[in-house]
């Protein structure tokens, strides 16, 4: 009996010891001295610091600080130039120097200057820009052979892979935090200029992380981090990093010689679709977008796409937000080919679209009104499909966009973005429109004017 007892014991010890195999502590110095130590090694070098100066015009007026003057005396007052400084994070990601971090690190800036980890400093100019993707491409002058990071296809990342985030918070030196990827296909939960798809991360990122790394355990870049979500201004574990699909994009256009980002244009607004909408036309679950809006010149809509169907993949990828509908064609690139599974009916079918960037049909034909007009120096344009894109416009818009209101124009309220509808109940189509309609003009004019959503009619006389 005794012997019986002894074998149950020993199987039912069994396990903990296979476990206790599996979890055990070091049993050696190069076991105890396994960690990050050769990522960062390898990693760092390429992440640099940048520091950029910008000059701004600044008033001062004794009235500054009254809360009932200020606004009565705006205007008033010495103009008097001020130098801002702004402290950022950086990637180097080829050889010859292509650095890429942060819209808002580099803006408008006069003199940026980059210090590599290993204290050496490069003057560096910006190829591209884009404030709504908050990414900007730089070249290092006078550079040789700069140590890079590899990209990563950051559509291959998962929830749980470790990360390391590297940049210099506060100007306190280059630092190093570790995490992991926490959440993917953020979309609209950035702060400040960044709008659009993001990978999330727990790896503390804090103020001068911006521009800097976000990379997987081979030291390959899978984003570049730009915000925190805080109510405190310090990190709360939830940051969030520019895939480096896109990242990829800015770097192929910035050699191309682009020195704006060109999205491929859609041609279209649409919706998420929530439990409601899908049970309404037949999927078995929430997800795509839903079109509600189409261009007549839009792409879509020459490759067959109606209002009322859903888009459900790109090239693959799920979408489920314009957002992220913006980003999977951004990716994609102008001059490509994106296959788009579509719902309608009931049915699902693969079609391909062809990426065009915003046609600039018809032409805006800019036009800057003379001394024979009633409003001299106010700059207008024909809104079509490129105007809309830059200015964002409503899809529907139509009429002559204020590019500069002028002295006139401004003193009638009128303002940049503003799109004329009518003058005197004529109809506005084209910026030349406008000029017959103001022309030699004399008594009252009515303008009809778009600004936002709002519709307003200002009127004035000569």
């Amino acid at each position: 009996m005794a012997r019986i007892l002894l074998a149950v014991l020993c199987l039912a010890l069994l396990p903990l010891q296979t476990g206790a195999q599996q979890a055990r502590v070091p049993q050696s110095r190069a076991e105890v001295q396994l960690s990050f130590v050769p990522l960062v090694k390898e990693a760092a070098p390429a992440v640099v610091n940048i520091y950029a100066r910008r000059v701004v015009k600044e008033r001062t007026s004794p009235f500054m600080n009254d809360p009932f003057f200020q606004g009565l005396f705006r205007d008033f007052g010495t103009v008097r130039p001020r130098v801002q400084n702004s402290l950022g994070s950086g990637v180097i990601l080829s050889e010859d120097g292509i650095v890429v971090s942060n819209y808002h690190v580099v803006a408008q800036a006069t003199d940026i200057r980059v210090v590599l980890n290993d204290r050496r400093e490069f003057d560096a100019k910006v190829l591209l820009s884009d404030e709504e993707s908050d990414l900007a491409v730089l070249r290092l002058e006078k550079a040789g052979k700069m140590p890079f990071l590899d990209l990563r296809d950051s559509d291959s990342v998962e929830v749980g892979e470790l990360t390391l985030a590297i940049g210099n918070p506060f100007g306190v030196g280059q630092t190093v935090s570790s995490g992991i990827v926490s959440g993917l296909a953020r979309s609209g939960t950035a702060t400040g200029s960044a709008r659009g798809y993001f990978i999330q991360t727990d790896a503390p990122i804090n103020p001068g992380n911006s521009g800097g790394a976000l990379i997987d355990t081979q030291g390959r870049l899978i984003g570049i981090n730009t915000s925190i979500l805080t109510r405190s201004g310090g990190s709360n574990g939830i940051g969030f990093a520019i895939p480096a699909n896109l990242v990829a994009q800015f770097v192929d256009q910035a050699r191309e010689g682009n020195e704006n980002f060109e999205r491929p244009w859609a041609g279209m607004s649409g919706q998420p679709v929530d439990a409601d909408i899908a049970a309404s036309l037949g999927l078995g679950r929430p997800g795509g977008m839903l079109i509600s809006q189409l261009h007549p010149l839009s792409p879509f809509g020459d490759a067959g796409f109606e209002a009322g169907d859903v888009v459900l993949a790109v090239d693959g990828e799920p979408v489920n937000t314009p957002a992220e509908m913006l980003f999977r064609l951004s990716v994609t690139g102008i001059g490509e080919t994106a296959t788009i599974e579509r719902f309608r009916r009931g049915k699902r079918r693969e079609v391909d679209v062809k990426m065009i960037a915003a046609p600039d049909t018809p032409p805006r034909d800019t036009r800057t009104l003379n001394g024979n007009s009633a409003l001299p120096g106010l700059r207008i344009s024909t809104v079509n499909p490129a105007v809309i894109g830059e200015y964002g416009l409503p899809l529907s818009a139509q009429g002559a966009l204020v590019e500069d209101p002028g002295q006139y124009g401004a003193r009638i309220g009128l303002r940049q973005g503003d799109v004329i509808l009518e003058i005197n109940e004529d109809q506005i189509a084209t910026s030349n429109d406008v000029t017959r309609a103001l022309r030699d003009r004399a008594g009252l004019v009515a303008m009809t004017v778009q600004r936002g959503a709002e519709r307003f009619v200002t009127r004035f006389r000569l």
